[in-house]
């Protein structure tokens, strides 16, 4: 009985881990079940390169957290791939993004987005498709 107990333990306790491992790791890259996760910023800078523009994110709750993303990248969807901010879907459209900052917005469960904002004003393009102007403010809010 000594012996099951001994080998049963170490394979209970890395059975939980794993477990505890998939409820935290919220939203990101897309992984075979659905799930997506990214990194969870809160306000300051973040990224490495010449060009540098401002990002404003609000989830539903009205939370905002502005980050300053440095980059050599040239799209706002390549510097924020790049950092982890955001995770999606890839379509005929571009970039579909359903995370950011570790908050899942997807329209197909519960009719909230992620809108993207250039300069205050609704975007007509992507992320994936806008290219960075630098020192611009760009906003992904939850809208329902």
């Amino acid at each position: 009985m000594k012996n099951f107990a001994k080998r049963t333990l170490p394979l209970i306790l890395v059975l939980v881990l794993c477990a505890a491992m998939t409820i935290i790791a919220g939203c990101g890259v897309k992984r075979s079940e659905g799930a997506y996760s990214t990194r969870i910023y809160k306000s300051g800078t973040i990224g490495k390169g010449a060009t540098e523009f401002n990002l404003q994110i609000i989830d539903a709750s009205n939370n905002e957290v502005d980050l300053k993303v440095k980059t050599d990248k040239k799209t706002v969807g390549e510097a924020l791939l790049e950092n982890e901010v955001i995770a999606g879907d890839n379509s005929e459209y571009g970039l579909y993004v359903k995370c950011v900052n570790g908050t899942v917005a997807d329209y197909d469960v519960d009719q909230t987005y992620w809108a993207f904002y250039i300069e205050g004003e609704y975007a007509m393009t992507g992320v994936d498709s806008t290219d960075i102007t630098p020192g611009a403010t760009y906003a992904l809010k939850v809208e329902k």
